[in-house]
């Protein structure tokens, strides 16, 4: 097996899809769609539509490959990408409304009570509500630094704002959600 050392950058592989090297997309495929698919579906709240969302996220990277700045960072650019995307999505949702059936399964533990079930599917409930009806502003930056773990200053590159204007919508979201999850807050 290959040391993890010896493998390629994400850098280096979109270099290497910029010169034509169509495998070099496999492997950043391989590498990015669980973060990817899990971000989407934190922002959307919808499994289809985060499956949707990240392939096509995937397809764009591939025609736009050529305008990939070299020495930029990929994450950067890939979650840039996935947020217009998602964006995007957003406002032909609000255009052409429709009831999702898809709702993520809860989790059930044998070690918990069913109350105690209960109760912890209605506070994964309540807490995704909170996150989807932010801004959408408040919303990326917050589910970019809780859930995808991104520096303030990679998210003001995905967002293009400052880190200062990034560290003031988390305060204003982490606010808002205080307000509407004070009934779970113990």
């Amino acid at each position: 097996m290959t040391p993890a050392a010896s493998l390629p950058t994400d850098e280096a592989l979109m270099a290497e899809l910029a010169r034509g090297s169509d495998p070099a997309l496999d492997e950043l495929m391989h590498r990015w769609q669980i973060p990817l698919r899990s971000f989407l579906y934190r922002y959307t709240q919808n499994e289809a539509d985060a499956l949707d969302l990240s392939q096509e996220t995937f397809v764009r990277i591939y025609r736009h490959r050529d305008r990939y700045r070299e020495g930029a960072k990929f994450s950067t650019w890939l979650f840039q990408i996935a947020l217009n995307q998602a964006r995007d999505h957003a406002r032909h949702r609000l255009r052409r409304p429709t009831d999702s059936m898809d709702r993520a399964p809860e989790l059930f533990s044998d070690t918990h009570s069913p109350a105690a079930d209960l109760l912890l599917a209605e506070r994964s409930a309540a807490v995704r509500t909170a996150i989807a009806d932010l801004p959408e502003h408040l919303r990326s930056a917050l589910v970019l630094f809780e859930y995808e773990e991104k520096s303030h200053a990679e998210i003001a590159a995905i967002v293009s704002a400052t880190p200062k204007a990034v560290e003031t919508r988390l305060a204003r979201a982490r606010e808002l959600l205080r307000k509407k999850l004070v009934r779970w807050m113990s």
